[in-house]
């Protein structure tokens, strides 16, 4: 059989994935229309394998009605699936949860607890959910956000949570998204299989908590894909350095596990069968190292079907290997055609088969074949991903392939040491100078990330949503065009069009940012900067300047910095340790004079306030009472009291007025209680230009203290979220208030002065940029 022959066949699977994929799409977002379409499929399937039996002639249209057969019934398969949940997450849905109603669930954890901008995050499966005297019980899956992991919170805990809960998004394979308002109780920890491999999880991250860092954390992370002990600042080099896929455990991590079990079965003289078996074992408990995230299963089921395939002496058929594993997930769970992780895995697989190849043998006209071999992996896995890329991050990493080129040889060294170093852990010497070997491969990573992302120009700005992912894959085919052997005029086309591309980067990111940072007010007296899903405002009076919060992330309170011309920090107000609000403090570390700061939690609390300190800063911590001057404005604490418990309800909140700063009240993320407490307690204004809605607009708020403010605009500082922010309670009694809202994530960055007895408003995006006028009404 010919090459070309070999490859035909071994496309012919991807139909049925594709068709899989796109009925599982539709179907999670309608599924109503599931049963229904489900009973279609399976006549059309009927329908089209009789035929294919009753013809039995083996030509190019037999073929094509024996695959048409086969999609009709996976695709089937997989709307029966969402049919068969149809009723019980219909049931779920229907329950009085709305407006921030108390409640308190039992749930049992299936997923990895991960850290987020506001805490932390985990898949779990609910048992039963109180809301008062009523006790309803359903089998739903759930996401479950909690302030603070109690010791024993892992996969396979059974937990109860008291809090809020509200209906997830169509196409989410969660019903609920649940809030816990308190300290999750651990009911009964995890056992077995889920035990032991928490314990070998903690034992990797004990062992490497001594070494140094911002390596030690990272082996966790190579290893096993635990990034708890990641460094904010090391992530957002990772990301922008597009090395971010190295910690989430993949096909890469899969092969390897399975290569080694298989290679040191085959050592101890097993056969063939008994190295699968083995090799099928270790694959499994890797799995449940790791916890089953979508591209972790993707490859384990991959990696079974391709020992299946060496038990029937069958292999290579690489493809179809990826395309059945993609089509026998999405049957068992349908959920994972919304999951952009999932798809990402599946592209970066695909394009490694089908595209590194092709780009080697193209690049190997410039360069030594080895090293252009060494460049078509990485460069295969942007071109494919970077479509999905740019709609997580409308930005273009200008240094991913060769970031990737420069990783590729540490990160298998990594990840096999560190997977020792975590199995051994708890053997003296041992374990320990496993993860020390890790370390330097990890130390390697690290810098060739930290290296990259502050280089000149790493990132781009793209184009956002759909458009910039069909730009970005425009712009990938004729890159590959440029590259592969193909005609003449097709790689001339191409070279223009990646000509063409190169000339609008200019103009959309550099110029661009240049033409916007001159349209910045130079008059602007508050600028709310849009940081994502967190709080960073900056208020300046007579050339001082405070920043009220930094952010999750570093960069993009770098970028608002940058645009509004400042470099210097002299009152930085943290209002409480939420990683939303004190992640991106890296951003300003020895930029900083005063810090007024709320109680810290925590010795990670501490941290941030110990690298303030090391940087120059002055510590002073706000209670109520504290004042003072910020150029020719005041400013007062309002809340919280001295001896109040760390958390939301503990926030930083200042009134600052005067010196051409508009009267203004920063409520950091309290809660109604808290927000009644600083009514009763504090003296407020009885008309505020500005405030900044408390907790990015969550539904948990006092409308009394909105109302007796009269706010001419609130600002809220909020990004792309799944917990509903701003919540349509709180827009309503805004709007009753006749107060203008102005979001970050709508209009970008916004600033705020008074100019002629009247606020002006200034967005940085083009759907308002001007400086409108905004009236007392709003």
């Amino acid at each position: 059989m010919s090459l070309r022959s070999a490859r035909r066949r071994d496309l012919r699977l991807v139909p049925i994935a594709l068709c899989t994929w796109l009925t599982a799409a539709l179907l999670i977002l309608h599924a109503a229309a599931a049963p229904a379409t489900a009973t279609g499929l399976w006549i059309a399937a009927s329908g089209l394998l009789g035929a294919a039996l009753i013809w039995r002639r083996r030509n190019s249209l037999w073929r094509i009605v024996v695959i048409a057969a086969v999609c009709a019934a996976v695709s089937a398969a997989t709307a029966t699936t969402i049919a068969m949940t149809v009723g019980s997450r219909a049931q779920v849905t229907g329950w009085e949860l709305s407006g921030g109603r108390a409640l308190e669930a039992e749930i049992v954890v299936v997923g990895k607890v991960e850290r987020t901008a506001t805490g932390w995050r985990f898949d779990a499966r609910l048992r039963s959910l109180a809301t008062g005297p009523v006790v309803r019980v359903s089998h739903v899956p759930v996401v479950v956000r909690v302030a603070h992991v109690p010791a024993g919170l892992d996969l396979g805990a059974v937990v109860s949570v008291a809090g809020t809960a509200w209906a997830a998004d169509p196409g989410q394979r969660a019903v609920l998204v649940i809030q816990s308002t308190g300290e999750p109780r651990v009911l009964s920890p995890p056992g077995g299989v889920f035990a032991a491999a928490s314990a070998l999880r903690r034992g990797l991250l004990t062992t490497t908590a001594g070494l140094p860092a911002p390596a030690g954390g990272l082996i966790a992370g190579l290893a096993v894909g635990d990034t708890s002990a990641v460094s904010n600042d090391l992530d957002a080099a990772m990301k922008t350095s597009s090395l971010s896929h190295l910690t989430a455990v993949s096909g890469a991590n899969c092969a390897l596990v399975v290569g080694i079990a298989f290679a040191a079965a085959a050592l101890c003289g097993a056969r063939r069968g008994l190295r699968v078996v083995i090799g099928l074992a270790s694959l499994a408990g890797f799995v449940v190292l790791v916890s089953p995230e979508p591209s972790v299963v993707r490859a384990a089921v991959m990696a079974a079907i391709a020992m299946l395939g060496v038990l029937l002496g069958r292999t290579g058929a690489g493809v179809s290997l990826l395309s059945t594993a993609v089509a026998g997930i999405l049957v068992l769970d349908p959920w994972q055609a919304g999951s952009l992780g999932f798809a990402l895995s599946a592209a970066a697989t695909g394009a490694l088969l089908l595209g590194a190849g092709p780009l080697a043998d193209g690049l190997a006209r410039w360069m030594p074949a080895p090293l252009a071999l060494a460049l078509s992996v990485p460069l295969a896995a942007q071109l494919a991903c970077g479509p999905l890329l740019v709609l997580i991050t409308p930005e273009v990493p200008v240094y991913g392939v060769l970031a990737n080129l420069l990783a590729a040889p540490a990160a298998p060294l990594g990840t096999v040491f560190g997977l020792l170093g975590c199995l051994t852990a708890g053997i003296p010497f041992l374990g320990p100078g496993l993860a020390a070997i890790a370390w330097l491969p990890a130390a390697w990573i690290a810098g060739t990330a930290d290296l990259l992302a502050h280089a000149p120009g790493a990132t781009v700005t793209w184009l956002e949503g759909w458009p910039g992912l069909l730009a970005m894959a425009v712009l990938g085919v004729a890159i590959a065009g440029m590259i592969v052997s193909v005609p003449g005029r097709v790689r001339v086309g191409s070279t223009l069009m990646v000509a063409t591309a190169l000339g609008l980067l200019l103009a959309v990111g550099p110029i661009a940012g240049m033409l916007t940072r001159a349209q910045v007010p130079e008059q602007w007296a508050i600028a709310a900067c849009d940081v994502g899903q967190g709080d960073a405002v900056l208020v300046r009076s007579a050339g001082v300047v405070a920043l009220i919060d930094t952010g999750p992330d570093p960069a993009p309170l770098r970028d608002c910095l940058e645009l509004l011309g400042i470099d210097r920090i002299d009152v930085l107000v943290l209002t409480h340790f939420d990683l939303d609000h004190r992640g991106g403090v890296d951003a300003v570390v020895g930029r900083v004079g005063t810090v007024l700061h709320g109680p810290p939690g925590d010795r990670d609390h501490q941290g941030v306030l110990d690298a303030l300190v090391t940087g120059g800063a002055h510590l002073q911590r706000a209670s109520i009472g504290l004042g003072g001057a910020l150029g020719g404005a005041q400013w007062r604490v309002l809340w919280p009291p001295r001896d109040v418990i760390p958390g939301n309800d503990a926030s930083v909140v200042i009134d600052i007025q005067g010196g051409g700063v508009p009267a203004s009240l920063f409520l950091g993320d309290l809660s109604g209680a808290a927000q009644r407490a600083v009514a009763t307690h504090a003296v407020l204004r009885t008309h505020y230009a500005v405030v900044k809605v408390a907790h990015h607009g969550s539904a948990d708020q006092d409308p009394a203290l909105y109302a007796g403010a009269l706010p001419a605009i609130a600002l809220i500082s909020v990004g792309e979220n799944t917990y509903g922010h701003p919540r349509a309670e709180t827009l309503g009694f805004l709007h009753d208030d006749r107060a203008r809202v102005i979001r970050t994530d709508q209009g970008g960055t916004a600033a705020v002065w008074t100019e002629g007895g009247a606020l002006r408003l200034w967005r940085a995006e083009p759907v308002e940029a001007g400086a409108d006028p905004v009236g007392a009404g709003g």
